[in-house]
């Protein structure tokens, strides 16, 4: 698996970082170990978590297993400011509120220190000067070797980056949705981040699993879109979404490959995109991800791909 630096920092990232997601949820402990254990033998370096993934069965999960192989085999990178509460979404991104959720996560993951953390999403709740402070104690203290955001627009990653830089702290990365299914990125993040020097990780690479071919004639039982995504599935279906999906299976086919590997070679060869953050239910699934990271697509299928999905911009 190919690696590349994160922006123009010195952190290096796979292609392709394990998301974990269902973890603790639709994957259990035996299923997620077989994921690591397929990704870590195929190359791959870097495991994202968050804080909130599962109420916190995702980075507990992901801590057992670590604790099963040689220190230093995989790096980590987690994420805080939200979580949940009696079943509802909470966002806090104050800096007593990011200091408790990392000290939580590392004791979740049995590490000291984690290789990369985020801030969760934005808030107007909190001035970003005080959720900066966070940044800046966690990099300080050694508790991130590295820290950044995630679900940040253009204006606001340059806003995080210039008082950053103020304070002596590179932010590397900013973690966001990008796929065929949802290119508004490319209006200001994907500018911002190539002019600042900072690392684009693209989650839902695959669209939950619409550019896969999951949901071409029905919607599987076990799926995503049957369970609890069901509301963001539709959302990226929407009147567009089949066209794009379509169009990359005849790409698949043209190509003798899957569609979930164009999709994902399309996306990796985006300049800004440093690594795209997948997450497969089984080891299965994963499998089938490889490939994308050696597949070059003919200029003429990119342009296709392009043009029907420009209706996402």
């Amino acid at each position: 698996m190919r690696s590349t630096p994160l922006g123009r920092s010195g952190l290096t990232v796979p292609s392709l970082t394990l998301g974990t997601l269902l973890w603790g949820g639709r994957t259990d402990e035996a299923e997620a170990r077989s994921i690591l254990r397929s990704y870590l033998e195929a190359g791959g370096t870097l495991v994202d978590t968050a804080h909130g993934y599962g109420d916190g069965a995702s980075e507990e999960i992901l801590g057992h297993l670590l604790g099963e192989l040689p220190a230093g085999t995989a790096r980590v990178c987690t994420k805080a400011g939200i979580s949940r509460a009696s079943g509802e979404r909470v966002v806090d991104v104050s800096r007593g509120s990011l200091m408790d959720q990392l000290d939580t996560s590392l004791r979740r993951l049995g590490r000291d220190h984690v290789d990369l953390w985020l801030v969760h999403t934005w808030s107007e709740a909190v001035p970003f000067e005080e959720t900066l402070s966070a940044l800046e104690w966690a990099h300080r203290s050694g508790r991130a070797r590295y820290v950044g955001v995630s679900n940040h627009a253009g204006w606001q990653l340059a806003r995080a980056v210039s008082l950053a830089e103020r304070d002596g702290i590179p932010l590397v990365a900013d973690e966001v949705e990008y796929s065929l299914l949802e290119r508004e990125p490319e209006h200001e993040v994907v500018p911002a981040a190539s002019a600042l020097g900072v690392g684009l990780m693209a989650w839902a690479p695959l669209g939950g699993g619409i550019l896969a071919g999951r949901y071409r004639t029905t919607t599987p039982a076990d799926s995503r879109a049957a369970q609890q995504f069901g509301g963001y599935i539709r959302s990226r279906l929407g009147e567009d979404g089949p066209a794009v999906a379509e169009a990359v299976a005849t790409a698949a086919r043209g190509l003798s490959t899957t569609p979930a590997t164009v999709a994902l070679a399309w996306l990796l060869a985006r300049a800004a995109v440093s690594s795209a953050v997948v997450g497969p239910r089984t080891e299965t699934q994963l499998r089938q991800l490889f490939a994308a990271d050696a597949l070059t697509i003919p200029a003429e299928v990119v342009a296709a791909l392009d043009e029907v999905s420009s209706v996402r911009l």
